[in-house]
This record gives C-alpha cells, sequence and structure tokens, in this order.
C-alpha cells in the first residue's frame, strides 16, 4: 500500500462538510470513520470514482482506492490517496498505522461479507455500525449543491418539451423513453437520474411501470416520470399528459390529485413536520375518495442520489430544514384502468419553497 502524504487543500464548501462529520466522531465515541457510499465519498471529497472507501478521522481524510482509480483520484481529490490490492486489507493496514482503536463503518452501505473481512483483520479494534448517524449529513443543500439542482431540472425539462409534441396515438412508452432520454443527453445531461417511466393506459395505474410495447391510444393518460444528472446532482419530475379526449372522471380525478399536489407545496417551508406535507396530500385525496389508491409517500429528498433523506410519509420523524431539497408526488392509481402522479422537486425556504423542476402541471391533452 502505497499513499501521498500532502497536506490536505479543499474547498470551504468541503471544509464545512467534512467540520460537520467530524462532529459526529465524538457524538459517536470514534476517531474515524470508513464511507463505502459513491453519494458520500463525492460529497466529502469531489471524488467520482464507482469505487472506493474513504477514512474520515479527527485530523486526516484519506481516500482508499485500487490501481484502476489511482491517477484519477489524484486528478480529482486533494486528500490523502492510499492505493490498495485488497479492500479489507488497505482498511486494516490504515488503522493500524494511525493507531486507531474505535472506529465507525458506514453500515448502510458496507457489506457481511466486507464487514466480517474486515474484523477478521483488526482484532482488538472496536467497531461501530453507524447509519442514522451519518444517513442525514447531506439533507441540507449548500449553494454549489443548488446551482446544479436548478440546471439538471432546466435540462431534463427542456428535454421533454422538446418530444411531448411528437407522442400520439400508435408511439410504443419505449420509443417515447428512449426519444426522452436522448434528449436529455443531448441538451448536457450526464445520465438519466433512473430509468425512465413511460407508462399509458392501464400501465399508468403502476407507480412503477416499466417502458413496454403498449402502444399509446385515444382517452390514454401517459404518466413520465424523469429526470438527468448535472454535475452528479439528480432531477426528479413527473408529468401526467392526456392523449386526445378523456372522460369527465379522468379530468375530475387528475384536478384532484393535483390539488393535493398544490396543498402539499404550499406547506412546504422551515419548521414543518415532514408527515404534515403528507398530510396535507393525502388528506385530499381521502375526502375526494381516492385514498386507498394513493399507494406511496408524498414525497423524498434529491440530491447526489435520487432518493435521500428526508422523507415525507405519514411515518416520518423529520423536520424540514431551510435548504433541504425534497420531491411532492401525490398520485391516483386505478388497478386495471388509469393513473395520475404529479411531482415536482422544491427546495425548502424559511417562508415557503422554490419549485426547481420546470414544468406546468396544468393538464396538457396532446
Amino acid at each position: 500500500m502505497c499513499s501521498t502524504d500532502n497536506e490536505t487543500h479543499t474547498s470551504p464548501q468541503l471544509e464545512e462538510r467534512i467540520r460537520r462529520v467530524r462532529e459526529i466522531l465524538s457524538r459517536c465515541d470514534v476517531e474515524g470513520i470508513f464511507f463505502f457510499g459513491e453519494a458520500n465519498i463525492r460529497y466529502l471529497t469531489g471524488f467520482t470514482g464507482s469505487d472506493g472507501v474513504l477514512f474520515l478521522g479527527t485530523d486526516r481524510l484519506v481516500l482508499l482506492v485500487d490501481g484502476r482509480y489511482t491517477t484519477q483520484a489524484r486528478r480529482e481529490v486533494a486528500c490523502d490517496i492510499s492505493e490498495f490490492s485488497d479492500r479489507t486489507e488497505g482498511m486494516a493496514r490504515l488503522i493500524a498505522d494511525r493507531g486507531v482503536k474505535r472506529v465507525g463503518l458506514e453500515s448502510a452501505i458496507m457489506t457481511l461479507r466486507d464487514y466480517h473481512a474486515f474484523k477478521d483483520r483488526v482484532d482488538g479494534i472496536a467497531l461501530k455500525p453507524l447509519s442514522g448517524e451519518i444517513e442525514h449529513i447531506r439533507v441540507v443543500k449548500d449553494a454549489g449543491e443548488r446551482k446544479l439542482l436548478r440546471e439538471a431540472a432546466r435540462i431534463a425539462a427542456a428535454a421533454l418539451t422538446e418530444i411531448l409534441g411528437d407522442i400520439s396515438p400508435g408511439m410504443a412508452e419505449w420509443e417515447i423513453a428512449v426519444r426522452l432520454e436522448r434528449a436529455m443527453r443531448q441538451g448536457g445531461g450526464e445520465r438519466p437520474s433512473f430509468e425512465t417511466i413511460v407508462a399509458s393506459g392501464s400501465n399508468s395505474a403502476l407507480p412503477h411501470a416499466t417502458p413496454g410495447r403498449r402502444e399509446i391510444r385515444e382517452g390514454d393518460f401517459v404518466t413520465i416520470d424523469y429526470g438527468t444528472v448535472w454535475g452528479g446532482y439528480h432531477s426528479d419530475e413527473t408529468c401526467t399528459v392526456a392523449v386526445g379526449e378523456i372522460t369527465e372522471e379522468q379530468a375530475a380525478v387528475y384536478a384532484v390529485v393535483r390539488e393535493a399536489h398544490d396543498r402539499a407545496i404550499d406547506r412546504v417551508r422551515a419548521g414543518v413536520p415532514c408527515r404534515d406535507i403528507d398530510t396535507a396530500a393525502r388528506g385530499h385525496i381521502d375526502t375526494a375518495g381516492y385514498g386507498d389508491y394513493f399507494v406511496h409517500g408524498t414525497g423524498h429528498g434529491v440530491g447526489l442520489e435520487v432518493h435521500e433523506s428526508p422523507r415525507l410519509s405519514g411515518r416520518a420523524d423529520d423536520i424540514l430544514e431551510e435548504g433541504m431539497v425534497v420531491t411532492v408526488e401525490p398520485g391516483v392509481y386505478i388497478p386495471g384502468r388509469w393513473g395520475v402522479r404529479i411531482e415536482d422537486t422544491v427546495m425548502v425556504g424559511r417562508d415557503g419553497c422554490e419549485i426547481l423542476t420546470r414544468m406546468s402541471k396544468d393538464l396538457k391533452i396532446l
């Protein structure tokens, strides 16, 4: 194992992130934490590789990578770098060299196999799995993150605007998804935030439908859940559009979901419990008689991952803070018939919120 011993220099934003995580060390009675998740490693160092381990101690920050990533790491990060040929051996040698006796582990990411392999190499070292203590470190977005999130949302909306008028009877769901993803890439997006959902007719009653060969028909709802990545940050937005003439019931249900969406967004501000946002949306849908058809939480955090803390659900204990970025996405799904979901991503402010996603949520009839 080799390492660079250059003094660590980071941007002010990274320094502040590292400072906040170091506060966790004393609270959890550990001398350092090993991070394994790509998102947290990128958040704390700027490293964009898909494999690595980060050790954050009281006075040292060390990125462990194998030989595939050494050159990339030296180009992207300013912290110390250690190269390993065996992950757990490299971790064990690192803490042995620094005399660490109590270490925390990002347990939500570390595999059981790696845990046992590491434990066998560090006899006498106290290992403390950490989950809840570190899962919220990224919930409040700084100015740089907010800029990236806005740009991701802009690219995604421009792409959907470009292809929306092409949707017509006879087009297959998969074809719409392919066109949208291509437009996002051509517009500058790094990759889709997730597998794009295009669900028509009865498939729109499936919250996580996969685009298939079903062809669009007159009178269909088409639900499009999509996003792109810019600078590592994700956008997430859902539009439900109608193709041709729809029934009064369809229009009424769309209006119910839209009102639930609007009521929830009106409640978003710092200091409000996350469960209250869910209650605002769910309560309206339930009063309208469709409560049994709203089958998921109202939203989730978005950032370096498309699903992260906090959650907006009836079981959530978190309180919204200024700078959090969350989705608001109520839906009604009537099995075998059709469904409606409307989603925006919003940034929590002191007295309200900023809607980051760009598409109008008025009912569009194509």
